[in-house]
């Protein structure tokens, strides 16, 4: 029965290849296969549904209901069967359709008459792009090989979709693939806007024959890749370059396991034996995988299936011969798209990058780092970016809105074009307050400092006017590379970052990793919430040998030079005792062996946590000095998780609360006489950072560009009426400052 059933599919996509050939438009493609479909499968019944930009489902050819039904009958995704096939990307089959759950009845279709359905998704890379359905009058129990002969029909209907084969010139035709402009909102990574073309991480494959007239050839292309891509992965894994466990290793064996698996293989093999090309087939699983994906909420399970996703690409280029883009060719004004992207990755692009837009990721991912390191311009959770990007296509990155223009009209640039002169205008006006101090009219001066976490940010130091680096993430250094590095290593490089920052001080924060900063090389437990859980200096307490090691590179680099130490994440008095007493026993080792120690060391700790601004006084007595931790503190504060999209815009910064909050710690740190800075992207927000030196924060630590901003509306603002402003808002039981604060701000004319 199956290799009967195969032999069928085989002659019936040959038969659609033969009328997707034909001359015509897209609407008299899509009628010739319905009317080839139904007839090929007894069907009284074909019909092609495809899926609108406004995310309906249009009924675009039939033969057998009622043909004035086409281009009228629209329904929503989960609407009916045909939407629930849309929305779960799984076929239905039934010879019962009235009675079956979601049936809705459509009059205008005539389609009453029929009792049996079956329907398939239209898929490419796990887009349902469309529904295929056939219908029977008599009840008829639909065999899995049909079900799989439809399946396959569908394939090469979505990879036609893909070429072009059913665009047309009139009213009702579907619209030009990759010609239309196309706009989403993601999520703000990272600030800045930028003009140019796309650069696709990894292209897309855009197969022109999908049906294959040799299928022993085809499997033989098969066996060759595969064999190919095994060979690949034992060689990474048996190279040597890798440590003896961690994730990458972890990584590596899932994709050995995947590679070596048969049933993958098997389901590949059926798939040509079908009658599709080799490309197509190894598509037509990774379909299947990235719909099992958007249902998995088990995170474990989803980086599985990501695994099988990745090796798929893989496994698409040994079969097509693509090959990524050399860094050498990336063009000018390039501006990545990607799915997601590992932090080295990106790091490879460097600078050669103008914007990153994302269709995954969160604001909290490695590359959100690097491409706030890079300062270019980061938006994420780009719904449809990769589906709808081609290589070279102009577009529009706004990541101080998290929007993006691909193709846009001639309106449209010339807008982003004047705000991008706006822009370049204000940081000609932050260049000329370059060496002037950040000092209030009323005579409040504000250390500001920069955050920094790899060596290509300290450049930045002379230019952005800042006084030192307030916060040097050493946890970079570690996330960026596939092996741990050696300490002779870390001694060279944080030399070079003091070397780099000359007489301004660099305040080193210890490893914070643990939660969404989870090491390649380090096995990490499995936890119900990360960011509550093993991490930061939870790690180096208890894992004492990795602090050790981390704070004699730190001492060695020093050279005898001032040393500013941090540690994050603490909690409680006892924690940074304990981890202060380690210092001290590491700077006595390293003496007592002939080693230079600093001349001065201060030590500090990061406040991240309520409980620790209700730490005993002796805790603010012993510290050299405290950071506030904006980020982690607000999302603690709030018991909202920064990197949910749903809560982390609920609470605002300069919520009442809050900000009452940082008074009190500044308060306390003040009548202890321990110093106390503000660091984190608020910190960054010009209005925000007035509000924080109106709470009597003295310093504050911002990436870079944000030096400039903040630095001209402290200059332009008197401190004392913007404390009154504050306190009258305060007072009036609103939940916010800002609105109060803007309004003040914009009847002083301040620059905003």
């Amino acid at each position: 029965m199956v290799k009967t059933q195969a032999v069928e599919s085989r002659v019936l996509l040959k038969r659609l290849r033969d009328t997707l050939a034909e001359a015509g438009e897209g609407q008299e493609r899509l009628d010739r296969i319905t009317e080839l479909v139904s007839v090929s499968l007894a069907a009284e019944v074909c019909s092609i549904y495809l899926r609108r930009p406004d995310d309906t489902l249009e009924l675009c050819a039939t033969t057998g209901l009622n043909p004035t039904a086409v281009h009228q009958t629209r329904m929503r995704v989960r609407e009916g069967l045909v939407g629930r096939i849309a929305e779960t990307a799984e076929p239905v089959a039934t010879d019962d359709a009235p009675h079956t759950r979601g049936f809705q009845y459509r009059p205008e279709t005539g389609e009453e008459i029929y009792a049996s359905f079956m329907g398939v998704p239209i898929q490419r890379l796990g887009e349902v792009l469309g529904v295929l359905v056939i219908q029977n009058q008599d009840p008829r129990e639909y065999t899995e090989d049909e079900v799989h002969g439809l399946e396959v029909v569908a394939m090469v209907i979505a990879e036609m979709a893909e070429l072009g084969a059913f665009t047309g010139s009139g009213p009702q035709d579907m619209p030009p693939l990759h010609q239309q402009p196309f706009f989403v909102r993601g999520v703000i990574g990272q600030e800045g806007a930028a003009e140019g073309v796309v650069l696709t991480h990894d292209p897309q494959i855009v197969i022109t024959n999908p049906v294959a007239d040799d299928p022993s050839a085809e499997r033989a292309r098969l066996t060759d890749a595969l064999e190919r891509l095994r060979a690949e992965v034992d060689g990474m894994l048996d190279g040597g370059e890798l440590a003896d466990a961690g994730e990458h290793r972890d990584v590596l064996n899932a994709w050995r396991m995947f590679a070596h698996d048969r049933g993958w293989v098997r389901r590949m093999e059926a798939s040509i034996d079908a009658g599709l090309a080799a490309e197509v087939a190894v598509e037509r699983e990774q379909s299947a995988t990235r719909a099992r994906m958007a249902r998995i909420s088990d995170p474990y399970l989803r980086e599985r299936l990501h695994d099988l996703d990745d090796l798929s690409n893989r496994l698409l280029r040994l079969l097509t011969g693509g090959e990524l883009i050399s860094h050498d060719d990336i063009p000018k004004g390039a501006i990545l798209i990607a799915r997601n992207i590992g932090p080295g990755e990106l790091l490879d692009y460097g600078r050669r990058l103008s914007g990153v837009v994302l269709e995954e990721g969160s604001v909290g991912s490695h590359a959100a780092i690097v491409a706030r390191a890079l300062a270019i311009p980061l938006v994420l959770q780009a719904s449809r970016i990769t589906r709808e990007a081609v290589n070279g296509d102009p577009i529009l990155v706004d990541g101080d809105e998290g929007i993006v223009h691909l193709r846009p009209e001639e309106n449209v640039t010339a807008a982003f074009r004047a705000k991008m002169e706006m822009l370049a205008a204000a940081q000609e006006a932050y260049v000329g307050l370059r060496d002037l101090p950040a000092e209030t009219l009323d005579g409040t001066r504000v250390s500001l400092q920069m955050n920094a976490g790899l060596i290509a940010e300290l450049p930045s130091l002379g230019p952005s006017g800042a006084e030192g680096v307030g916060l040097y993430r050493t946890e970079l250094a570690f996330l960026l590379r596939r092996t741990v590095p050696r300490r002779s290593e870390l001694v060279a490089l944080y030399g070079r970052v003091m070397d780099s920052a000359g007489d301004k001080p660099v305040t080193f924060r210890t490893l914070d990793i643990g939660s969404d900063k989870a090491l390649p090389y380090m096995k990490r437990p499995e936890e119900p919430n990360p960011a509550l859980g093993w991490r930061a200096i939870r790690i180096g307490l208890d894992r004492k040998g990795i602090m050790v090691w981390q704070l004699q590179a730190l001492l060695r680099a020093a050279a005898g030079r001032p040393m500013r130490i941090m540690f994050p994440f603490v909690a409680q008095f006892d924690e940074f005792r304990a981890a202060r007493d380690i210092l001290w026993d590491v700077c006595a080792k390293e003496r007592a062996r002939g080693n230079t120690v600093p001349t001065t060391i201060e030590v500090g700790a990061m406040l991240e946590t309520p409980s620790l601004a209700f730490a005993p006084d002796q805790f603010f007595a012993l510290a050299d000095f405290i950071s506030i931790g904006g980020n982690d503190l607000k999302q603690f504060f709030f018991a909202a998780d920064r990197e949910n999209e749903l809560v982390r815009r609920r609470y605002d910064t300069l919520n009442v609360s809050f900000l009452t909050f940082i008074e009190q710690i500044v308060a306390r740190c003040d009548a202890l006489g321990t110093p106390v800075s503000f660091c984190g992207e608020d910190a960054g927000r010009p209005v925000d950072a007035l509000a924080f030196t109106a709470m009597g924060l003295r310093s504050l630590s911002m990436r870079p560009a944000s030096i400039g901003p903040v630095k001209r509306l402290l200059r332009a603002v008197d401190l004392g009426a913007a404390r009154i402003a504050i306190d009258e808002a305060r007072r009036s039981g609103e939940q916010s400052v800002r609105p109060a604060l803007m309004k003040w701000l914009q009847e002083t004319g301040a620059p905003l």
